[in-house]
């Protein structure tokens, strides 16, 4: 007998690790998402993105941890769970020298949908819009409609969760847009964790952010809450006509992080009046301001100030 399925959390995710050889690529990451959710999974390069979707989507063992999907273990029972999830990985396996149609059937076989498959196809083809290239051979598509067969070929067996990696990866602006609201139609109706470097896309997709630096999770919350709760801090760029170094700016009284990106400096602060002690650092030392401007806190801010180490 199979164990009951939690039909509300459809991923729950505990103490998940990674270890390859003396690189821990995800470090004892835990989460728990429910249905209907679509979750942004944000972090820099080699933070432990891609890894943590391979763990879920069965591709790869954890070191250590477990997880349960739509109610079944990813280690005891992963071939329950891959009936049940969808996965679009970053680089996006297909048959080049398959038809669109001939390669949705060829998978809808695969996942053993009999007298449904023909239907399902059909359905597929016309949810992703692939309906004016559906003759072609996918050799022959452009990278938007690449990743289009990439999702259908993901949503073909009715998954009830999606796993996207990048799937925004390469594409120019106005097919950025049509995945964009493919994904969100989709969204209704299924969980999908969207893994994306672009974070404007995933702001105007996602109800809910988890961001992972290093292999650990350092934010897990809604895109609203975030901001909300990082509004005691300010940014502010500036630029200084002589060379300062970040140990000076880390000295002054309210600055709690300084990076510097030529020719500016971006300094996190909790105190609302940090221009004033600004101007004060400059004239004490003997230096100028040449440009200092405030930042409105957005998405791209806090993902900067909580993964630059």
């Amino acid at each position: 007998m199979q164990p009951e399925r939690n039909i509300k959390l459809t991923i729950i995710a505990q103490n998940l690790t990674k270890i390859y050889g003396t690189q821990k690529a995800v470090d004892h990451i835990s989460f728990r998402i429910e249905k209907g959710e679509v979750v942004g999974f944000l972090g820099p390069n080699g933070a432990g993105k891609s890894t943590t979707m391979k763990i879920l989507a069965c591709y790869t063992l954890p070191t250590e941890g477990h997880a349960m999907i739509s109610g079944y273990n990813i280690i005891t029972q992963n071939l329950l769970v891959r009936k049940h999830i969808g996965y679009l990985p970053e680089q996006n396996p297909l048959y080049n020298d398959m038809y669109i149609k001939e390669y949705l059937l060829f998978l809808s076989k695969l996942h053993q949908l009999g007298k449904n498959a023909n239907s399902r196809v059909e359905e597929m083809i016309e949810m992703t819009g692939l309906t004016p290239e559906q003759h072609k051979k996918i050799g022959q598509l452009s990278k938007g409609y690449k990743q289009r067969v990439g999702l259908a070929q993901a949503l073909i067996h009715n998954p009830d969760v999606l796993l996207l990696d990048e799937p925004t990866s390469g594409l120019d602006p106005n097919q950025i847009i049509e995945i964009r609201n493919l994904i969100k139609t989709i969204g209704k109706t299924k969980t999908i964790i969207l893994s994306s470097h672009i974070l404007q896309e995933v702001q105007a997709m996602c109800n809910r952010i988890i961001i992972i630096n290093a292999g650990k999770i350092v934010a897990d919350d809604t895109t609203d809450n975030l901001i909300n709760s990082q509004k005691q801090r300010i940014t502010v760029q500036v630029e200084f006509k002589n060379t300062v170094s970040k140990q000076q700016l880390l000295s002054i009284d309210g600055v709690i992080k300084a990076d510097f990106n030529q020719p500016k400096w971006f300094i996190v602060s909790e105190k609302p009046d940090i221009r004033e002690k600004l101007f004060e650092f400059a004239v004490n030392s003997g230096n100028n301001i040449l440009e200092m401007t405030k930042d409105n806190l957005n998405l791209e801010q806090i993902f900067q100030q909580l993964t630059v180490n």
